[in-house]
Formats: structure tokens, C-alpha cells, sequence
């Protein structure tokens, strides 16, 4: 893999040598729609060493470990880094690959973590745990249902390092299983408030809230099926205590959970529904957005702005684009 590296930049030029050079600015926080709906990471802290088997609707999953135990619901933040960086490119036209060429310090940022040097040793067990977990499942992705074993990442690489040993830049192959769900677009927006959420149930549920709830006003679902489909390993009293505490603090970006008879949870938007169509920018003023802060993703400001103009109720614009790119000089 090294050997397609430039000596002079550490990287190759795009498009050659089967790379994609993580370099877009501000790319909003996509998620696959599979690990999203099935429960493949652990929740733990702790090195989790158990095989996981779940079965829902016809889904059958398997996770094995390796020795390093099973990747986390903290590691799948690599994934979503390199997800919505390949989503990036591909709205704006580029050509992407399966390895990508990251820089650590970008995706630690990203991803609301610190840069101290015990982040990048966490950063890379995180790889290592990745590499080593193994899936066997049936599950579709870009519209295929093939049964098959497959790492969640194929391999990892450090490229190049700083003198004192720490990763500066890593060179990442996706499975093709992941490869193909981001090719067919089988992703999701996820908010960024999603990287506040340090405790890993907490995470786990917005995943489900995001996937199923949607744009829709609601989502119901019981208890002991959102226990399954969480992947936690508590009994279910504990589970339903933990939710409970969930209600009581409501740490989820943009849903609000509640308790129903029945032993059912209820998940609903929090911001007030907006009547009427979205404004739309042209695309003059995404190019101007461009010029503004290069390299950034036009299109996941351009969905950050419509968060907030939704946030304030929806007002009607006479001049979209003049109030997205006054927005936008804000931001500079």
C-alpha cells in the first residue's frame, strides 16, 4: 500500500493508485442505513470478547471478536468519518475509492474528540478493533442480499508518522459491503450533535430514533424490541431503567422520548413541524458558499442552514439565497 504513496506530499494524486484524500471541510455526519437498523458494535467500554448472534425480520447477524474484542459504538465513529466524507464527494461530483487516505487529526476533530496522545493510541485500537471484527450476515446493502464474512474495515495503514511516534496520517479500506451501501446512497443524516453523546446506549438509540422515526412525527416501539434491536447486553429491567433515565434527561438531538402504557416507547420530533416547502439555494450561491470556505461540503451547510431557518419557524424568505450566504459569512 505504500508504495502507491507519493514521496513528496504522502499522498497520491486523486484518482490514481484506487485512493480518495479526505479533504472536505465541514462534511456532514452520514451513517449506513444497515448498522443503523442491527445491532453490530458493542456497547461496552470494557474489551468485549462475546460472539453476538441477532436475528430480526429475516436479518441473521453474526459478530465475532478478535482478540482485541468487538469494535465499539465509539470506533463506528471512523465509519461515519469516512461515509460522509465519501457522500461529500460524491454530491459534488468527484471520484471516490474503497481506501481512503485520512488525516488523523481531521477525524479526531470531526468527530468532537480531543488530540492529546492518548487519543491517538485510543484512535488506533479503534483500527485494530475494526480490522478484527468479523460479520457474517444476509442483510442488504445497495440493494444486494448476499450471505458473506467480512471485516467492518478490510485493512488499515499508518502512512506517515510524527517523530515522536504518534499517527499522522492513515490510509483506510472500507468492506465492500460498506463500499456499497455508500455508492447506492443507503445512508442517513445523522445530526452533529451526535458526537456529544458519550454513552454508548445513548448513541445506539438515537441510531434507531434517526433510522426509523425519520421525518415522520412519531415512532413507537416496545421495550423488549428495542432492547433486541439496541444490542444491549442488560436484563431487560435494567434496560428499561436505563431508558427511563433517558426520558427523565432527554439527551437525544432532535427527538423526544416518552414513556407509554404497554411498556412502549415513544420517540417524537422536538422542533415544530414547518408548513410549507424548504427554501431553495441556487446553485450560483452554493458556488459563492465555495469561494466563502473552501474545500467545505456545500451541501451539508446548505442542510445546517435549513436546520436553522426550520428552528425558526419556518419563516418565508423573499431572497433564499442572499439569507443562506448572509449565513454563511457569519460562519467565516
Amino acid at each position: 500500500m505504500t508504495s502507491a504513496v507519493s514521496e513528496t506530499g504522502g499522498y497520491p494524486p486523486e484518482g490514481q493508485g484506487a485512493y480518495f484524500l479526505c479533504d472536505i471541510f465541514d462534511a456532514m455526519p452520514k451513517n449506513d442505513l444497515a448498522s443503523m437498523e442491527h445491532p453490530l458494535f458493542s456497547l461496552g467500554t470494557r474489551p468485549d470478547r462475546r460472539i453476538l448472534n441477532y436475528e430480526h425480520n429475516g436479518a441473521e447477524i453474526t459478530v465475532t471478536p478478535s482478540v482485541k474484542g468487538l469494535a465499539t459504538i465509539h470506533d463506528k465513529d471512523i465509519l461515519i468519518f469516512c461515509v460522509s466524507q465519501l457522500m461529500a464527494a460524491l454530491n459534488a461530483g468527484r471520484q471516490v475509492s474503497r481506501t481512503l487516505h485520512l488525516t488523523a487529526h481531521d477525524l479526531l476533530v470531526a468527530c468532537n474528540r480531543e488530540t492529546s496522545g492518548d487519543a491517538y493510541r485510543r484512535l488506533r485500537e479503534a483500527f485494530e478493533r475494526l480490522a478484527g471484527t468479523r460479520i457474517t450476515t444476509n442483510i442488504t446493502t445497495g440493494g444486494q442480499e448476499v450471505t458473506s464474512g467480512f471485516g467492518l474495515i478490510d485493512s488499515w495503514e499508518i502512512v506517515r508518522k510524527a517523530r515522536g511516534g504518534r499517527m499522522v496520517s492513515v490510509a483506510v479500506t472500507l468492506s465492500d459491503w460498506l463500499y456499497r451501501a455508500v455508492l447506492s446512497k443507503s445512508v442517513l443524516t445523522l445530526s452533529r450533535e451526535y458526537f456529544r453523546l458519550r454513552k454508548p446506549l445513548e448513541r445506539r438509540i438515537y441510531e434507531l430514533a434517526r433510522k426509523h422515526c425519520g421525518r415522520q412525527d412519531s415512532w413507537q416501539i416496545s421495550v423488549e424490541t428495542l432492547l433486541k434491536k439496541s444490542g444491549s447486553a442488560s436484563p431487560r429491567r435494567v434496560f428499561r431503567k436505563m431508558i427511563r433515565d433517558m426520558i427523565a434527561a432527554q439527551p437525544l438531538p432532535d427527538y423526544k422520548m416518552t414513556e407509554l402504557e404497554g411498556d412502549i416507547i415513544r420517540f417524537a420530533q422536538k422542533a415544530a413541524v414547518v408548513e410549507g416547502p424548504p427554501p431553495v439555494v441556487s446553485e450560483a450561491a452554493r458556488d459563492e458558499a465555495r469561494r466563502l470556505i473552501p474545500g467545505v461540503d456545500v451541501h451539508g451547510l446548505e442542510a445546517d442552514w435549513r436546520a436553522v431557518w426550520a428552528k425558526s419557524g419556518g419563516p418565508r424568505l423573499r431572497k433564499p439565497d442572499a439569507a443562506f450566504l448572509g449565513w454563511v459569512r457569519k460562519r467565516t
